[in-house]
């Protein structure tokens, strides 16, 4: 069983500097603290600089003993993430978690992952091949990447998007809220509902 106790330090832990670390966790519901939604900034010197990228956080049965399930909700051009569904090759994710890492470590560590990628041990082949055999193309298509799905706009600016797409205003703010604003999975929920 989830240690919701811990899950809750850790939550408080990871929201008291967000400028600094540039991370924060979020329930993804009203009350289930064992489906999360975190944020990472992408890194200054990055092709990631300037994004925000959203990171769908679930927490199994027997965590802290085992790890955090993450994939990232928002589309990135990485070798080490699949840019179809968000699968994250990261070893402490995997066989090398440990109880004493905790949510904020799991993702500073993934935060750490789009500074320094590693094309030889990549979780999607096709952007590990650009990187390795045409870097500046890659740099281009994750920079692109960035400014298509990551980049913050303001609430109203999404609002509007999502209302033009023929949603109501009303139904708009409410999967806007229920999503901590990320407009990719508050369209998913649209669309969904």
């Amino acid at each position: 069983m989830v240690d919701f106790g811990r899950v809750q330090k850790e939550l408080q832990e990871c929201n008291k500097d967000f400028e600094v670390s540039g991370i924060k966790v979020s329930p993804q519901g009203d009350t289930n603290l064992s489906h999360l939604l975190g944020t990472i900034t992408g890194p200054v010197g990055t092709p990631y600089e300037g994004g925000t990228f959203k990171i769908d956080i679930t927490l199994p049965d027997g965590y802290p003993f085992e790890p955090p399930k993450m994939r990232f909700a928002t589309k990135v051009w990485h070798p080490n993430i699949s840019s179809q569904s968000g699968a994250i090759c990261l070893d402490i994710l995997k066989d090398q978690w440990s109880p004493a890492l905790t949510l904020k470590t799991a993702l500073l560590s993934v935060q750490a992952l789009l500074s320094a990628p590693e094309p030889d041990d990549p979780q999607d082949a096709v952007v590990a091949q650009q990187y390795l055999k045409d870097y500046q193309t890659f740099v281009g298509t994750a920079h692109y990447w960035t400014n298509a799905f990551a980049r913050t706009y303001g609430v109203e600016e999404k609002v509007q998007k999502l209302v033009e797409m023929g949603f109501s205003e009303a139904l708009v703010r409410s999967a806007l809220e229920s999503v901590g604003g990320d407009e990719n999975l508050a369209l998913e929920k649209l669309c969904s509902s």
